[in-house]
């Protein structure tokens, strides 16, 4: 309405022997307005249109994602961006302070200095021990004040190793139902769920198993919610740690999968861990969409996913400069190592879908190597199973988490 009675002072000879029913008028906008659905598509162009001019690509691995690189001076600067938050990362603090001056010519920007917080992601550094940690200590504190659980007592798992968890606990009776009406299950799953993409690799196989009963939740399913605050409240401190290793690869992936572990549906569950150095950068706990018969098949068809990831990074890191001809792919099964070599146990895997043999071509191309690991060393198994105390401390090492 606003706008049509600025229209009507603007332009009051538009309404002149017309309706004066506002719903009879359509408006063609010459700019966008703050949203819309539009609005965050002509947001991007506009900035891609400025970044080309800066002399930036656009890459296609991440369309948010623009990398600068000078042949000559060998300089690059590489800024993603989250809407209208923008980092830049380089080591030419010149070309830096120009791309921040050119940036000021054309929009209205604030430069809050070196990173310390994106996101709700806290970002410390020790740049004598060449190591960077990152940390959401300050949301998980956040979390646990909003859900009434900051005096809760601490605990070292985030799931018990004895429960298992299915639709069969959701409420059937209108008591249940009742019970449960006004219980924020989803919205703290939610919130759980954006720590464990953020910076808490061990919490992923959890939430990923509570966010299954989101549709009807019961008493139980909300028990382990507060259970996995609990383990939160206990390992408050914990951070992402990324510093310098021996290894001579750039990044490593490791595959993991239980089998038949959902109660309801038989499926097993996936999981992949990318680690750069001694911390992860890329992680996923997901169940996977097919009944496997077997544990080999499991793990075969998380190493597939778990491929998929290592081919887009290789291909990420190739746009950023940085050639990576193969990447290891670590797997804990000897059985599924075999068949992902070559098709010696065809007879065992010729009911798949021929979508999974395209990991048997990766790996005839060397774009991926294949190597075996043993399950206690196996960062992955965290998300895929309820680990015991001892062995999450020691998932937490492996994963890169750190106080």
């Amino acid at each position: 309405m606003k706008v049509f009675d600025g229209l009507r002072q603007i332009r009051p000879d538009l309404f002149k022997g017309g309706s004066s029913d506002d719903r009879d008028w359509v408006l063609a906008l010459t700019k966008a307005l703050y949203g819309l659905k539009q609005s965050p598509l002509l947001w991007h162009k506009k900035l891609a249109s400025v970044m080309a001019e800066l002399g930036f690509k656009k890459i296609e691995s991440d369309a948010s994602i623009f990398v600068f690189y000078d042949e000559k001076s060998g300089i690059r600067v590489i800024i993603p961006v989250y809407v209208d938050d923008i980092t830049i990362c380089g080591k030419d603090k010149a070309k830096i302070k120009w791309v921040k001056a050119e940036l000021k010519k054309r929009f209205k920007l604030r430069d809050l200095g070196p990173a310390e917080f994106l996101l709700g992601i806290r970002i410390i550094r020790d740049r004598a021990k060449k190591s960077l940690q990152l940390s959401q200590r300050q949301a998980i504190v956040d979390i646990l004040h909003k859900f009434n659980m900051w005096n809760c007592s601490p605990v070292t798992t985030p799931m018990l190793t004895n429960s298992s968890l299915s639709i069969a606990d959701s409420p059937v009776s209108s008591a249940d139902i009742a019970a449960m009406k006004d219980i924020p299950y989803h919205e703290a799953v939610g919130s759980l769920m954006y720590i464990a993409i953020g910076t808490r690799p061990d919490i992923a196989g959890a939430v990923g198993v509570l966010s299954r009963f989101s549709n009807n939740p019961g008493m139980r399913h909300w028990t382990a919610v507060k259970h996995l605050m609990r383990y939160l409240k206990h390992t408050l401190d914990l951070k992402l740690t990324y510093s310098p290793t021996r290894s001579l690869d750039r990044f490593t992936t490791y595959t993991d999968a239980d089998f038949a572990g959902c109660q309801d549906t038989r499926c097993s569950t996936s999981a992949y861990v990318v680690k750069m150095g001694t911390g992860a950068i890329s992680w996923a706990s997901r169940r996977q969409t097919i009944q496997t018969l077997s544990t080999t098949e499991a793990e075969y068809v998380a190493a597939v996913a778990g491929a998929q990831e290592t081919l887009w990074l290789q291909n990420l890191f190739s746009e950023f400069g940085y050639s990576i001809p193969s990447s290891p792919l670590c797997i804990d099964n000897e059985s599924a190592l075999t068949v992902a070599k070559n098709p010696e146990h065809h007879g065992r895997m010729k009911h798949l879908d021929l979508r999974f043999y395209w990991l048997r071509h990766i790996v005839a191309s060397g774009k991926i190597t294949l190597h075996h690991v043993r399950t206690d060393d196996m960062p992955a198994d965290c998300l895929t199973k309820a680990l015991g105390k001892n062995k999450i401390a020691i998932a937490q090492q492996q994963l890169g988490l750190f106080l």
